[in-house]
């Protein structure tokens, strides 16, 4: 209890600690992301390579078959053996900050690497991205186990290690500090800032000194859209909010499905994405992978028939790879998805409405943003990833309005944030490993409140707290008051509790409810 209370009472003497680990999480993490990073790469040469040599040499192809059910078998058995590994990791992230999981982080970060490679090189439609931050995180937990003071200290690492792990993976340090407050937080708070931004950058530093400084993306953008045709965005918006709504009913839908047919069990699941992922690979090689193949389609002169094709076998696939469970991203497949949207309407738009058709990439990367926007629902993350991966800034207005647009039909559609829908399903899932009752233990939770939260402007004593909390500290601005039954509460106070530790989960989401806006 004394660690949590120094580190709630010496909050300020701690920030510069704190950022000296960040930034050890940020080297460690750039590290092992990039070496992650440099694997996929030879994954996916290996793949396309070993399906271009078997549609020359077609008596190697059952083999290759033979060897791909084994190989999705491996994988099934790691994901049985470490359940933690199965899908993107984010959700996994994001259960572990909030106490509703615990995690052996070494095996779980070993078993994640092994596992994405596998499914990679075999061509399954998944990123590497959702994995990179889950592989940051361990990382991060495993520095925080050793140099941690306070469990409240090594949530902030594990936040660091997730936002450091998106950075290296995209080179996006901004959109990696955003993402871990935007999306595992949700919530702004300067010390958690301080240390997501910083383990971003090193990390960043880190990627950027073996794969070089280029974007990830690299469109042909010659202009920008003009006003007059703005209307456009907003319809393509819709379009994309819609799709982002099916999108997460289809997969959630998928993983469901997954888990009630009788004769696949947790090592025998992988089997058939593999499979699929060796017929497709003879047939439309296109779709494997991320998708860094689909973009090379994606050209003003491709005919709207075959992007549709196109969209709807990557679609398909990428809900049958990750619906299984294998371990990999959504990240880049669904932004490969977006970006084939985007084409499709962006050769409407140049061949139906007069738009310039050197603008024609300029759709595919708002319908990126927009796209991403609808399914994560973290629409500045979308943006400012654009941003970083295209190495533009001349599209803010176009990306805001295409992205706010695609988030309100999304909502109005009654669709779940993606990553809130799997981390509902893991946990009303068994055989995840949860916190056991522990009364001794007392960890702090910071919540801050939003305007126009219940808790807004009134007395503490007028608050209906969980029992098993009690409020220790309020920082005001630079001030920290003690807290009595008249103190009034204020838009922005920084509200600092004690609980139990088998408490938190459930003080964490009452608490929540009183300083979020509704």
């Amino acid at each position: 209890m004394s660690n949590n209370y120094k580190a709630v009472v010496e909050r300020d003497s701690k920030r510069l600690p704190v950022l000296y680990k960040s930034i050890l999480v940020g080297l460690s993490v750039g590290i092992v992301t990039s070496l992650y990073r440099l694997t996929l790469m030879r994954a996916e040469d290996f793949s396309f390579a070993l399906y271009e040599m078997l549609r020359a040499h077609l008596a190697f192809v059952p083999l290759a078959f033979i060897a791909l059910g084994i190989s999705g078998y491996f994988v099934g058995w790691l994901t049985s053996h470490f359940p933690m590994i199965r899908g993107s990791g984010i959700p996994q992230v994001k259960g572990i900050i909030m106490g509703y999981f615990k995690d052996r982080w070494l095996g779980t970060l070993i078993a994640k690497f092994i596992g994405g490679t596998l499914a990679i090189a075999a061509g399954l439609s998944l990123g590497r991205e959702g994995p990179s931050i889950q592989l940051g995180a361990c990382i991060a937990q495993g520095i925080g186990d050793r140099l941690g003071d306070s469990r409240t200290e090594k949530k902030i690492l594990m936040a660091s290690g997730a936002s450091a792990g998106l950075a290296a993976a995209f080179n996006a340090p901004l959109a990696g500090a955003v993402f871990a407050l935007e999306e595992i937080f949700k919530y702004f708070s300067p010390i958690i800032l301080l240390s997501t931004m910083a383990a971003a950058v090193v990390a960043d530093f880190v990627s950027k000194m073996i794969f070089g400084v280029s974007p990830v993306f690299h469109f042909n953008i010659t202009g920008n859209i003009p006003l007059s045709a703005y209307w456009l965005l907003f319809l393509m918006g819709a379009v994309l909010g819609a799709g982002g709504a099916l999108y997460n009913a289809v997969l959630i839908s998928t993983q469901r499905l997954f888990q009630k047919i009788p004769w696949l069990n947790e090592r025998t699941r992988l089997i058939l994405p593999f499979l699929l992922a060796g017929i497709l690979g003879l047939i439309f090689p296109v779709v494997l992978c991320g998708g860094h193949a689909v973009i090379g389609q994606l050209q003003p002169g491709t005919g709207i028939p075959l992007l549709l094709l196109i969209l709807a076998v990557k679609f398909t696939f990428s809900m049958i790879s990750f619906g299984s469970g294998a371990p990999g991203g959504i990240f880049f497949p669904l932004l490969i998805l977006g970006a084939t949207i985007g084409a499709i309407f962006g050769s409407l738009a140049t061949q139906s409405f007069g738009v310039d058709p050197s603008l024609f990439y300029n759709f595919i990367i708002l319908a990126m943003a927009g796209y991403f926007t609808a399914i994560v629902r973290a629409p500045i993350t979308g943006i400012i990833l654009l941003v970083e991966m295209t190495g533009s800034f001349t599209h803010m207005l176009s990306l805001t309005i295409v992205s706010v647009v695609a988030y309100v039909v999304a909502d109005l559609l009654k669709s779940e944030p993606i990553y809130e829908s799997m981390l509902e399903h893991m946990i009303a899932k068994s055989g995840i490993e949860s916190f056991e009752a522990d009364t001794v233990k007392k960890v702090t939770l910071e919540m801050i409140v939003h305007h126009g939260a219940p808790a807004e402007n009134k007395q503490i004593k007028d608050l209906d707290l969980p029992a098993c909390c009690l409020l220790i500290a309020i920082q005001r601005g630079k001030h920290e008051i003690i807290p009595h039954g008249y103190t009034h509460i204020l838009a922005g106070d920084y509200l600092l509790f004690l609980t139990n530790l088998c408490d938190e989960t459930r003080a964490r989401e009452t608490l929540g409810k009183l300083t979020s806006a509704k």
